[in-house]
């Protein structure tokens, strides 16, 4: 039975909550250093995005197929996130890029490779996802760029999300974070911008709260970052470094449990 980590799960989903008040706030602008709510999208306090709920919607895929990666299923379960508001907290598809939404568009019910192989096309939402794959036996990277080609098909997001997942790996056989990052870092939607932010902000700090907060405070694509480097931060220093008050404060939960169980 496949295991994933509550502790990446779950910070995954606090980062991104955390970050939604401020999404495309410029940095310098304001000061996250709590959980609130409204901002950006008017949402109430705990309340995550299209990120949890997509990463949600490739666990319950994954759990359905009794530990195998299949894309129709993925793809399925993202027009069901899409359409009908499955895996969003209330049902409310509230955020959703565009590259994401064509592509969820263009399914023809059969071919799930919806992802344009276009150098523009490079935004974060594969990567934002790609979570959960670090945890199913016997992936390959071919099957980490098929999953990222499921909305975006270019070579530079598949390859960026074959890193991450080799990242979590690193984490859950060994413990350790080590990768560097670049200058200047970024906090745009831009995939590898998203990634250089990430590995900014766990190289930088020592601890799941600051991690999630730096990467909040960098503003621009603040909800996707926090997630990303959250689902990170909670692998590494485990579920019980995420603040209590944090966790209860977080919306959805039972979404998140229906989808672990």
């Amino acid at each position: 039975m496949i295991k994933f980590d509550r502790g990446a799960i779950y910070g995954f989903a606090v980062g991104d909550a955390l970050g939604v008040p401020y999404e495309f706030r410029r940095p310098g602008t304001f000061n996250c250093t709590d959980m609130i709510g409204y901002g950006t999208w008017s949402q109430e306090p705990g309340t995550w995005s299209d990120d949890t709920s997509m990463m949600l919607a490739t666990i319950d895929s994954i759990k359905t197929n009794g530990g195998k990666i299949n894309c129709l299923s993925i793809m399925q379960n993202f027009r069901k996130w899409y359409l009908e508001g499955a895996y969003a907290i209330d049902g409310n598809v509230f955020d959703i890029g565009g590259t994401v939404s064509s592509s969820l568009s263009r399914f023809d019910g059969k071919n799930p490779f919806c992802g344009i192989d276009d150098v523009r096309q490079n935004g974060n939402g594969s990567l934002m996802r790609i979570l959960p794959l670090a945890f199913v036996d016997g992936v390959i990277d071919e099957d980490i760029r098929n999953v990222s080609k499921i909305t975006h098909g270019h070579k530079l997001s598949a390859d960026i999300c074959v890193s991450y997942v080799h990242i979590a790996r690193e984490i859950i056989e060994k413990g350790i974070f080590n990768f560097s990052y670049t200058t200047p870092v970024k906090s745009s939607g831009y995939v590898a911008d998203t990634f250089n932010a990430v590995m900014y902000c766990l190289k930088e700090t020592s601890n799941y709260k600051d991690c999630v907060l730096k990467a909040v405070n960098l503003g621009e694509d603040s909800d996707t970052v926090a997630g990303i480097a959250g689902g990170l931060a909670g692998l590494l220093y485990g579920f019980e470094s995420i603040p209590k008050e944090w966790i209860e404060r977080l919306r959805g939960k039972e979404i998140i449990e229906s989808c672990l169980a």
